[in-house]
């Protein structure tokens, strides 16, 4: 499956340091919060910084890793918000037909159940209550943010660049 939008997905972000000796806390995007370190060194948003994480664990409600080259607090502090990449070929494609990445759904046409345009899909959401798709309408005016449930999106076809979308009743009337 070729991948759209962004070749790179982002795993997680650095949350700031912990301890003195350089250690530092990330919050992950991973299913399995370990599993950052599994697809290899990460990269910055820009790709021009490479992280290598040379140890990790668990802690009560965050991961805690040791980053090669990175020996002390200061230099773990100045990396807070450091957003942490890798390349989307480095990744598994998902096990369950029903699964996508997200960057595999960014820029997918949305289309209605009769077939008509309704948009592309720009970013997808999370809010706290599961995902949604924000998507820019053809027609103009201001995204919406659809449930990403199966009742709301029951097609997803990657291969040929679409999604069908079963708005909630009332969705789209401001925007007729």
């Amino acid at each position: 499956m070729a991948a759209r939008g962004d070749t790179r997905l982002c795993l997680g972000a650095i949350a700031g340091a912990h301890g003195v000796r350089g250690d530092v806390r990330l919050k992950t995007f991973t299913e399995d919060p370990l599993d950052i370190a599994a697809y290899g060194p990460l990269s910055s948003e820009d790709g021009k910084r490479r992280f290598e994480i040379a140890k990790l664990r668990e802690a009560k409600d965050h991961v805690v890793a040791t980053v090669a080259g990175i020996a002390t607090r200061e230099e773990a502090l100045a990396l807070k918000g450091t957003r942490l990449y890798v390349d989307r070929d480095r990744l598994p494609e998902p096990e369950d037909e029903d699964t996508w990445y997200h960057a595999d759904l960014i820029g997918l046409e949305a289309r209605l159940e009769d077939g008509s345009a309704l948009g592309v899909i720009k970013a997808v959401q999370d809010y706290g209550a599961g995902d949604l798709l924000e998507i820019e309408l053809t027609a103009g005016g201001t995204p919406v943010l659809i449930p990403f449930t199966s009742e709301t999106v029951p097609t997803v076809d990657i291969s040929a660049g679409t999604v069908t979308v079963v708005p909630p009743e009332g969705l789209l009337d401001q925007e007729e």
